[in-house]
């Protein structure tokens, strides 16, 4: 998966409800689930990826693109993860936990 996405920016993926969540240059992008590439339906990833057919990761989610069968088309994989980063905002600062 890092792999496909290098060059498109940092690619961190953690360790989630036993799954994994995927961001890219500190926003969270999407999902992997089951062996499938989960991106966040945003209208820039729908631009780049019209074909897209979406689906739920998991029981209860919301509805996102599946992108896996972009895994082949990295270059594309990367512009459709770049649309999803651009439509997100900025992560809110974390704020430092108070000591008992």
């Amino acid at each position: 998966m890092r792999e496909q996405l290098s060059g498109a920016g940092m690619v961190e993926a953690k360790r989630m409800f036993g799954e994994w969540g995927l961001y890219l240059d500190g926003k969270f992008i999407g999902v992997i689930c089951d062996d499938t590439l989960f991106l966040k339906d945003t209208p820039g990833a729908r631009a780049a990826f019209p074909e897209a057919e979406t689906a739920p990761p998991y029981p209860g989610a919301k509805p996102a693109l599946v992108a896996s069968p972009l895994l082949d088309e990295p270059e594309r994989l990367r512009s459709v993860a770049r649309a999803v980063w651009d439509d997100l905002p900025e992560p809110r600062p974390k704020t430092p936990r108070k000591k008992p």
